[in-house]
């Protein structure tokens, strides 16, 4: 048995002209939350799909669970969970009415689902909206319904697709510790998300650029292994200095955070504090080097920043 829950190589997929997954490579360790992270159009979603059987890939070799897809797509069916970026249940059906729906789906029946459906309500705290449209929730509550109606089955993987983007923070957290709840039950995980802070919680990551996986770790690898420099100054007239920066070779990418000036200077440089004050003429005492963010990673494998 394989201890991938996913295994891909060189993964492709067009749409006409456009090229939308470009030679993705992926392994996703069994029992772990895996995260996507890249901007909208980044092909996040299109990798979902491609993963979950949903597309077909135009090259490449994808395998989920131990088995082929395309092929055995049908196979996988009872055994992922998919929650989509849009809340997809019925508007004008009950929380229960839409987990009966669900549960008769995936061939659930009897006292097993009335069980089933009384553990995810208790779960996910919709025991008093149980009787409520879902059309009528709250953001958050959706988000705990829709999570409840993907792992009714109890699926092996289970793929989210930026699940958090219409809540709030406190929201976010508490879904969050729900998701590590199910990774403690054996069930592995693929997360989609552009929320920096979100991708830090995952266990391992991919950054994805114009369908481009830019960088492949943990949080903390990519933060170690992060090809620059990340100097913190304090002075003033920050916006000013942010474009004086920027006109340096050395410079990858500055940005103001609040009084401070963050600036990613390459990692070729030997003494980045002693060029920066040799360049501004200020004050030595003003620079601070600090340790590396997941942002600072992002910013340095895509875009501008990327070397």
């Amino acid at each position: 048995m394989s201890d991938y829950a996913i295994n891909v190589s060189s993964l492709c997929r067009n749409f006409g002209d456009l090229q939308a997954i470009k030679g993705l490579d992926l392994q996703v360790e069994k029992g772990q939350i895996y995260g996507f992270l890249g901007p909208n159009g980044s092909g996040k979603t299109t990798a979902i799909r491609l993963l979950t059987g949903l597309l077909k890939p135009s090259s490449g070799e994808v395998q989920i669970l131990g088995c082929t897809l395309p092929q055995d797509a049908e196979k996988l069916r009872l055994r992922i969970g998919y929650m989509t970026q849009k809340f997809s249940l019925y508007d004008d059906l009950t929380v229960t009415e839409n987990l009966n729906f669900l549960a008769n789906i995936y061939g659930i029946t009897g006292q097993v689902k009335k069980t089933r459906i009384n553990e995810l309500l208790v779960t996910y705290q919709l025991e008093d909206k149980k009787n409520q449209l879902a059309g009528s929730m709250s953001g958050g509550q959706k988000q705990r319904l829709a999570l409840a109606g993907a792992t009714i089955h109890k699926p092996e993987l289970l793929f989210l697709d930026e699940p958090t983007s219409a809540v709030d923070p406190e929201n976010r957290r508490q879904f969050w510790e729900k998701l590590f709840d199910l990774c403690e039950q054996g069930t592995s995980i693929l997360v989609s998300t552009h929320y920096m802070d979100e991708a830090e919680r995952c266990h391992k990551l991919a950054i994805l650029e114009e369908g481009i996986k830019r960088a492949d770790g943990s949080p903390e690898q990519l933060m170690q292994q992060m090809g620059a420099h990340v100097v913190e100054i304090v002075s003033i007239d920050l916006r000013s200095l942010k474009h004086q920066l920027l006109q340096l070779p050395a410079v990858l990418t500055a940005a103001q955070l609040g009084a401070r000036l963050r600036v990613l200077v390459k990692i070729n440089i030997d003494d980045p504090i002693a060029l920066l004050a040799q360049q501004t003429g200020i004050s030595l005492d003003s620079f601070f080097l600090v340790r590396p963010s997941l942002e600072d990673v992002f910013v340095t494998c895509t875009g501008e920043g990327r070397q």
